[in-house]
């Protein structure tokens, strides 16, 4: 079982000279994720964790998905960029939630290769050892992507009788990254716990299940996204007292995932 944080870094490399203040910057994070899941490997589990931030350069998006209209001279190599991108979060955010420039020039593609060669592909290539690694030792891997979502999430995901939004979403871009019965381990395991759960809806998951993923190889990956007001104050960006509490719950959950993936290859 291999658990990943791509979000929840904090540690800004010295040519980050986003003109971003802090304080905004830290609400594109998700923040405490990576302490939320710090138990895994006491439950016998991989835990990976990005330490960079990821607007700096984001792990969970495509090498392709990325904006001219970032870059002060043309990328070498043909881009497909998607919404998010286009919106200017993409694989190197242009914009900072809401609305604010990243910086006060244009990027060279020098910069971005850096970016990418340096942070990018070493998260994916120690991604990729994990789970080759137990996939041939044990035939089989589940993983976990980890991440956080605003306590006001989209519409989508919809209140329920009037009161919050959902707790979780699980995302396994529809059926396509895992098998079923792992979106329904953790999706019944959630709800067992009194939490409101959906699937795919609105997050279906993003680069690091797609390329990880491979259902008929015995490679299932799975996105889960947490309802950051069970855990923190998204004004003072302080955990609450539902931290500790949601931190249990969650290595009971990575104690569940373990247990079925035991199971499953034994």
């Amino acid at each position: 079982m291999v658990f990943d944080s791509p979000h929840s870094g904090t540690v800004r490399p010295s040519d980050f000279d986003t003109i971003v203040p802090p304080e905004m910057l830290r609400r594109s994070e998700d923040m405490f994720v990576d302490e939320l899941f710090s138990t895994v490997p006491d439950a016998g589990g991989v835990l990976i964790a990005a330490q960079f931030p990821r607007a700096y350069i984001d792990p969970n998006r495509g090498l392709k998905d990325l904006g001219q209209r970032l870059l002060n001279a043309p990328w070498p190599e043909p881009l497909k960029p998607g919404d998010k991108s286009r919106m200017g979060h993409g694989l190197v955010s242009r914009v900072c939630p809401p609305d604010l420039p990243m910086y006060d020039r244009r990027l060279s593609p020098k910069e971005v290769a850096r970016r990418i060669e340096s942070y990018w592909r070493p998260y994916h290539l120690c991604m990729g050892q994990a789970i080759d690694r137990l996939h041939q030792d044990f035939g089989a891997v589940w993983h976990l992507n980890c991440h956080s979502m605003p306590a006001s999430a989209p519409a989508q995901a919809g209140a329920v009788n009037g009161h919050r939004f959902v707790d979780f979403v699980l995302g396994d871009r529809d059926g396509t990254t895992c098998e079923r019965g792992f979106t329904a381990l953790v999706a019944e395991t959630l709800r067992g716990f009194g939490y409101r759960v959906t699937i795919n809806d609105p997050y279906k998951g993003v680069e690091l299940v797609r390329a990880f993923s491979a259902p008929a190889s015995g490679r299932h990956s799975l996105q889960i996204e947490i309802n950051r007001g069970l855990y923190m104050n998204e004004v003072t960006f302080e955990r609450s007292d539902g931290f500790v509490a949601l931190r249990e719950y969650m290595a009971r959950l990575a104690d569940a995932i373990c247990q079925y993936a035991r199971d499953e290859t034994t």
